[in-house]
Protein backbone atom coordinates (compact mmCIF):
# COMPACT_ATOMS: atom_id res chain seq x y z
CA UNK A 1 0.00 0.00 0.00
CA UNK A 2 1.24 3.27 -1.06
CA UNK A 3 2.33 6.12 1.97
CA UNK A 4 -0.65 8.15 2.76
CA UNK A 5 -0.48 11.84 2.49
CA UNK A 6 -0.01 13.84 5.73
CA UNK A 7 -1.90 17.12 5.85
CA UNK A 8 -1.07 19.18 8.62
CA UNK A 9 -3.63 21.91 9.48
CA UNK A 10 -2.84 24.86 11.65
CA UNK A 11 -4.65 26.54 14.09
CA UNK A 12 -5.27 30.36 15.19
CA UNK A 13 -2.08 32.77 14.97
CA UNK A 14 0.06 30.76 13.44
CA UNK A 15 0.35 29.54 10.05
CA UNK A 16 2.14 26.58 8.04
CA UNK A 17 5.62 27.10 9.86
CA UNK A 18 4.16 26.12 12.92
CA UNK A 19 4.45 22.90 11.34
CA UNK A 20 8.12 22.57 10.03
CA UNK A 21 10.01 20.43 12.44
CA UNK A 22 7.10 17.76 12.15
CA UNK A 23 6.85 18.16 8.52
CA UNK A 24 10.61 17.81 7.80
CA UNK A 25 11.20 14.31 9.45
CA UNK A 26 8.27 12.99 8.13
CA UNK A 27 9.28 14.48 4.44
CA UNK A 28 13.13 12.64 5.35
CA UNK A 29 10.84 8.90 5.72
CA UNK A 30 9.26 9.42 2.50
CA UNK A 31 5.91 10.90 3.55
CA UNK A 32 4.14 13.40 0.99
CA UNK A 33 3.49 16.22 3.59
CA UNK A 34 1.17 19.26 2.64
CA UNK A 35 0.55 22.51 5.52
CA UNK A 36 -2.76 24.30 3.63
CA UNK A 37 -3.28 27.73 5.16
CA UNK A 38 -6.33 27.74 7.55
CA UNK A 39 -8.37 30.54 6.68
CA UNK A 40 -9.13 31.47 10.18
CA UNK A 41 -12.54 32.70 9.04
CA UNK A 42 -15.01 30.34 10.39
CA UNK A 43 -17.34 28.16 8.53
CA UNK A 44 -15.27 28.64 4.94
CA UNK A 45 -12.29 27.08 7.04
CA UNK A 46 -13.63 23.21 6.87
CA UNK A 47 -14.86 24.17 3.13
CA UNK A 48 -11.63 25.41 1.95
CA UNK A 49 -9.54 22.13 3.47
CA UNK A 50 -12.11 20.00 2.44
CA UNK A 51 -11.62 21.53 -1.47
CA UNK A 52 -8.10 21.43 -0.85
CA UNK A 53 -8.10 17.75 -0.25
CA UNK A 54 -9.95 16.83 -3.13
CA UNK A 55 -7.48 18.65 -5.54
CA UNK A 56 -4.41 18.64 -3.98
CA UNK A 57 -4.59 14.92 -2.49
CA UNK A 58 -4.79 11.40 -4.38
CA UNK A 59 -4.63 8.79 -2.03
CA UNK A 60 -5.17 8.14 1.30
CA UNK A 61 -4.88 10.87 3.73
CA UNK A 62 -3.97 11.21 7.58
CA UNK A 63 -5.54 14.77 8.57
CA UNK A 64 -3.84 16.17 11.24
CA UNK A 65 -5.32 19.37 13.16
CA UNK A 66 -3.92 21.83 15.55
CA UNK A 67 -5.73 23.60 18.03
CA UNK A 68 -8.38 25.59 16.16
CA UNK A 69 -7.02 23.12 13.05
CA UNK A 70 -8.85 20.26 15.08
CA UNK A 71 -12.17 21.72 14.82
CA UNK A 72 -11.68 22.40 10.97
CA UNK A 73 -10.40 18.78 10.42
CA UNK A 74 -13.63 17.52 12.52
CA UNK A 75 -15.65 19.40 9.30
CA UNK A 76 -13.65 18.59 6.72
CA UNK A 77 -12.63 15.19 6.58
CA UNK A 78 -15.91 14.08 4.89
CA UNK A 79 -15.86 16.67 2.37
CA UNK A 80 -12.95 15.45 0.59
CA UNK A 81 -10.28 13.43 -0.21
CA UNK A 82 -9.68 9.75 1.00
CA UNK A 83 -8.98 10.63 4.37
CA UNK A 84 -8.11 7.15 6.48
CA UNK A 85 -7.52 8.73 10.08
CA UNK A 86 -7.40 12.05 12.20
CA UNK A 87 -4.66 13.13 14.36
CA UNK A 88 -5.55 15.78 17.36
CA UNK A 89 -2.61 17.80 18.30
CA UNK A 90 -3.25 20.17 21.17
CA UNK A 91 -6.32 20.34 19.70
CA UNK A 92 -10.63 20.84 19.57
CA UNK A 93 -12.26 17.60 18.91
CA UNK A 94 -15.85 19.37 18.67
CA UNK A 95 -19.01 17.56 18.85
CA UNK A 96 -22.21 18.59 15.97
CA UNK A 97 -23.13 21.82 17.63
CA UNK A 98 -20.24 22.88 19.28
CA UNK A 99 -18.56 26.24 19.32
CA UNK A 100 -15.48 27.39 20.67
CA UNK A 101 -15.97 29.42 23.10
CA UNK A 102 -18.54 26.80 24.71
CA UNK A 103 -15.74 23.93 25.05
CA UNK A 104 -13.27 26.89 26.53
CA UNK A 105 -16.17 28.33 28.95
CA UNK A 106 -15.29 27.58 32.45
CA UNK A 107 -12.00 25.04 31.22
CA UNK A 108 -9.76 27.58 33.64
CA UNK A 109 -8.51 28.53 29.64
CA UNK A 110 -6.28 31.32 29.92
CA UNK A 111 -8.49 33.08 26.59
CA UNK A 112 -11.63 32.36 29.27
CA UNK A 113 -11.64 35.36 30.82
CA UNK A 114 -14.52 38.36 31.80
CA UNK A 115 -12.52 41.34 29.41
CA UNK A 116 -11.32 38.91 26.54
CA UNK A 117 -9.16 42.14 26.04
CA UNK A 118 -7.03 41.41 28.73
CA UNK A 119 -5.73 38.66 26.74
CA UNK A 120 -6.12 39.83 23.20
CA UNK A 121 -6.24 42.75 20.81
CA UNK A 122 -9.50 42.96 18.87
CA UNK A 123 -9.51 44.97 15.95
CA UNK A 124 -11.52 45.44 13.36
CA UNK A 125 -10.94 43.99 9.53
CA UNK A 126 -12.40 44.54 5.60
CA UNK A 127 -15.52 42.90 4.24
CA UNK A 128 -16.32 40.93 7.20
CA UNK A 129 -19.99 40.47 8.94
CA UNK A 130 -21.65 43.57 10.67
CA UNK A 131 -19.91 43.45 14.25
CA UNK A 132 -16.94 41.04 13.61
CA UNK A 133 -13.46 41.29 14.14
CA UNK A 134 -10.02 39.92 14.50
CA UNK A 135 -8.05 38.48 17.58
CA UNK A 136 -4.73 39.38 18.39
CA UNK A 137 -2.55 37.58 20.96
CA UNK A 138 -1.36 39.83 23.70
CA UNK A 139 2.47 39.76 23.65
CA UNK A 140 2.19 38.30 27.31
CA UNK A 141 -0.57 36.18 26.00
CA UNK A 142 2.03 34.36 24.02
CA UNK A 143 4.79 34.49 26.22
CA UNK A 144 2.88 33.21 29.65
CA UNK A 145 0.20 31.18 28.21
CA UNK A 146 0.56 30.17 24.22
CA UNK A 147 4.34 29.22 23.61
CA UNK A 148 5.89 29.67 27.30
CA UNK A 149 7.94 26.37 27.04
CA UNK A 150 9.78 27.91 23.36
CA UNK A 151 13.15 30.30 23.88
CA UNK A 152 12.00 33.91 24.38
CA UNK A 153 13.20 34.65 20.82
CA UNK A 154 10.63 32.56 19.25
CA UNK A 155 8.09 33.33 21.25
CA UNK A 156 8.35 36.77 19.74
CA UNK A 157 8.48 35.70 16.67
CA UNK A 158 5.39 34.12 17.07
CA UNK A 159 4.12 38.01 18.51
CA UNK A 160 5.48 38.89 15.12
CA UNK A 161 3.91 36.95 12.66
CA UNK A 162 0.21 35.64 14.27
CA UNK A 163 -2.30 35.35 12.05
CA UNK A 164 -5.37 36.41 13.60
CA UNK A 165 -8.62 34.60 13.73
CA UNK A 166 -11.75 35.92 13.58
CA UNK A 167 -14.30 36.24 16.61
CA UNK A 168 -17.20 34.59 14.22
CA UNK A 169 -14.50 31.84 13.34
CA UNK A 170 -15.00 30.87 17.17
CA UNK A 171 -18.94 31.01 17.47
CA UNK A 172 -19.32 29.30 14.52
CA UNK A 173 -21.18 26.11 15.72
CA UNK A 174 -19.57 22.75 14.74
CA UNK A 175 -21.15 21.03 10.91
CA UNK A 176 -20.01 17.89 11.39
CA UNK A 177 -18.03 15.29 13.63
CA UNK A 178 -15.83 12.99 11.36
CA UNK A 179 -14.32 11.12 14.59
CA UNK A 180 -17.45 9.18 14.75
CA UNK A 181 -16.49 7.63 11.72
CA UNK A 182 -12.83 7.85 11.55
CA UNK A 183 -10.29 6.77 13.82
CA UNK A 184 -8.50 9.42 16.01
CA UNK A 185 -5.32 9.72 17.70
CA UNK A 186 -4.77 12.99 19.89
CA UNK A 187 -1.57 14.65 21.67
CA UNK A 188 -2.47 16.17 24.89
CA UNK A 189 -0.25 18.89 25.76
CA UNK A 190 0.03 18.71 29.64
CA UNK A 191 1.12 22.08 30.38
CA UNK A 192 -1.25 23.56 27.81
CA UNK A 193 -2.99 26.68 29.12
CA UNK A 194 -5.05 27.93 26.58
CA UNK A 195 -7.20 24.47 25.92
CA UNK A 196 -6.08 22.64 29.17
CA UNK A 197 -5.31 19.39 29.23
CA UNK A 198 -8.76 18.47 31.31
CA UNK A 199 -11.02 19.78 28.51
CA UNK A 200 -8.66 17.96 25.53
CA UNK A 201 -8.62 14.68 27.51
CA UNK A 202 -12.40 14.85 27.58
CA UNK A 203 -12.65 15.63 24.42
CA UNK A 204 -10.73 13.03 23.05
CA UNK A 205 -12.12 10.32 25.30
CA UNK A 206 -15.41 10.82 23.92
CA UNK A 207 -14.28 10.49 20.27
CA UNK A 208 -12.38 7.16 21.12
CA UNK A 209 -8.78 8.98 20.53
CA UNK A 210 -5.46 7.08 20.86
CA UNK A 211 -4.11 9.34 23.32
CA UNK A 212 -0.47 10.14 24.18
CA UNK A 213 0.78 13.21 26.60
CA UNK A 214 3.85 15.26 26.64
CA UNK A 215 4.73 17.72 29.18
CA UNK A 216 4.42 20.82 26.58
CA UNK A 217 2.26 23.99 25.95
CA UNK A 218 -0.42 24.70 23.48
CA UNK A 219 2.12 24.35 20.93
CA UNK A 220 3.84 21.01 21.66
CA UNK A 221 4.18 20.29 18.00
CA UNK A 222 6.95 23.07 18.08
CA UNK A 223 8.81 22.08 21.29
CA UNK A 224 8.48 18.72 21.21
CA UNK A 225 7.96 17.53 18.17
CA UNK A 226 8.51 13.67 18.28
CA UNK A 227 5.18 13.63 20.50
CA UNK A 228 3.14 14.27 17.25
CA UNK A 229 5.37 12.56 14.83
CA UNK A 230 4.95 9.25 16.76
CA UNK A 231 1.11 9.91 16.84
CA UNK A 232 0.84 10.54 12.98
CA UNK A 233 3.10 7.43 12.42
CA UNK A 234 0.98 5.66 14.86
CA UNK A 235 -1.84 6.52 12.75
CA UNK A 236 -0.42 5.29 9.72
CA UNK A 237 0.48 1.97 10.67
CA UNK A 238 -2.80 1.47 11.81
CA UNK A 239 -4.61 2.64 8.84
CA UNK A 240 -2.08 0.32 5.87
CA UNK A 241 -3.00 -2.94 7.12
Amino acid sequence: MSKPTIVLVHGAWADGSSWNAVASELQSQGFTVLTPPNLLRGASDADYISSFLAQRTSGPVVLVGHSYGGFVITNAAAGGGDVKALVFVDAFIPEVGEIVFQILGGSGSALDVPDPTAVLDVVGYPGGPEGDAEAFLKPETVHNSFAQDLPEADRWLIVQSQRPITLSANTTPSATAAWKTLPSWAVVGTEDKVIPPATQRSMAERAGATITEVAGSHVSMVSHPQATIDAILAAVAATSD
